[in-house]
């Protein structure tokens, strides 16, 4: 496989997982209606369900690679994102589509564990982040243009085509990976798959204080993100009144956070991610802080909703890589293990928090906002923890 060819196939696959969760946002009532669902916050367990498998799988696929080699696992990871989008298409009842979705983000946390492993296997150094940098430019245009994407297709077609589109996507990147990728591992470095090795990662996570400080920071952060995602939606039907204009705005929001993700590429080497981020991190907290006034005074409009998330997605682009990055930091000596850990952790972590946010909705912008807010302060209590209360030191 050529180099344009590898990097196309990795922000393929990384592009797996936020098709799941953003396309579908628009088709929620659509989806809530034809199954039943009474109250609309329990529409939120649909991206919920599939954050926690997503979450709770990616534990389980690093070992699995070591042992077995990274396409086979890779491809069945694959196979059951494809088999449960067909699933979720097809589900008469909310349990059914849940079971469905926890099912389909199982097979899409594969894509993401293994993503990171097959480059590592193929390049290092500069040219691993030459091949990370280019996928993740296509990676961040996803959420961009996925709400628009699913709203397009129910615009023309009942919801289940979303899942079919999904199916359709996870198939034409099983078979690339089938036809077109060669085994990344050597096997002379396959390992057996030894229970012990996880319990010391474990350890080693949980043992150091930054990297648990960071870890913690980075959970509350996707709280933030997993609770702007499950109310969205519903905060632009019940009270904005402008479900037409969502996935433009989404896509507005979305693309300063691309924005952030690019500048920090750019200015990280010369000023380091402790002073990025925390910086970031107290920006994050005066903005969130204010649009939660706003809100709490009861003038919280579409403009103002706009005006004041681009920005403070601007800030939580900046943050959460460095987050990741000095969580990361003290670990190498079990990085891959680790970073399965870590991905473990804040992942469900921050599922359950974004779900506690959105389960608050109550047909004003209220509780999302208090909630965001409120998890930029506790980040800045986990920092705090992480550096001894101290901000900006290298």
């Amino acid at each position: 496989m050529g180099f344009r060819q590898f990097v196309a196939l990795i922000a393929a696959l990384m592009a797996v997982n936020a098709l799941a969760i953003d396309s579908m946002l628009p088709a929620l009532p659509a989806i809530g209606q034809s199954l039943g669902i009474v109250a609309d916050n329990d529409r939120q367990w649909i991206i919920t369900a599939y954050l926690l498998g997503f979450g709770a799988a990616q534990i389980f696929y690093g070992p699995l690679a070591d042992r077995f080699g990274r396409k086979p696992v890779l491809l069945a990871g694959l196979v059951i994102y494809t088999l449960c989008s067909i699933a979720c298409a097809l589900a008469p009842t909310l349990d059914s589509m849940l079971l469905a979705r926890a099912a389909q983000g199982v097979g899409a946390a594969g894509a993401r564990v293994l993503t990171i492993s097959i480059v590592r296997d193929r390049y290092a150094g500069p040219q691993m982040a030459r091949v990370m940098s280019l996928s993740f430019i296509v990676f961040l245009a996803v959420p961009i243009i996925a709400p628009s994407i699913g709203q397009a297709i129910v615009a023309v077609a009942p919801w289940p085509w979303i899942f079919g589109v999904l199916a359709l996507f996870g198939a034409l990147v099983s078979a690339w990976v089938t036809f077109r990728l060669p085994e990344t591992l050597n096997p002379a470095d396959r390992m057996p798959i030894n229970p012990g090795r996880v319990a010391r990662a474990f350890g080693a996570v949980l043992g150091h204080r930054s990297a648990v400080g960071y870890m913690l920071a980075m959970t509350m952060m996707l709280g933030c993100i997993f609770g702007f995602i499950n109310s969205v939606q519903q905060l632009f039907a019940d009270v904005f009144h402008a479900e037409a204009l969502f996935p433009a705005v989404f896509a507005l929001i979305a693309g300063f956070m691309a924005m952030a993700s690019l500048t920090n590429a750019r200015v990280v080497v010369r000023h380091g991610s402790r002073r990025i981020s925390h910086l970031a991190l107290l920006g994050y907290i005066v903005i969130g802080t204010l649009h939660a006034l706003v809100a709490l005074a009861g003038y919280e409009t579409l403009w103002t909703f706009i005006l004041l998330q681009a920005p403070l997605m601007f800030c939580f682009g900046l943050a959460v890589p460095n987050f990741g990055a000095l969580a990361m930091e003290p670990l190498g000596h079990v990085a891959g293990t680790a970073s399965a850990v870590q991905g473990f952790v804040t992942t469900l972590g921050g599922a359950l928090i974004g779900f506690w946010i959105g389960q608050h909705f109550n047909g004003t912008a209220v509780p999302m906002l208090t909630g965001l807010a409120a998890c930029g302060i506790a980040a800045l209590a986990c920092v705090l923890y992480a550096e001894r209360g101290r901000l900006f030191s290298r």
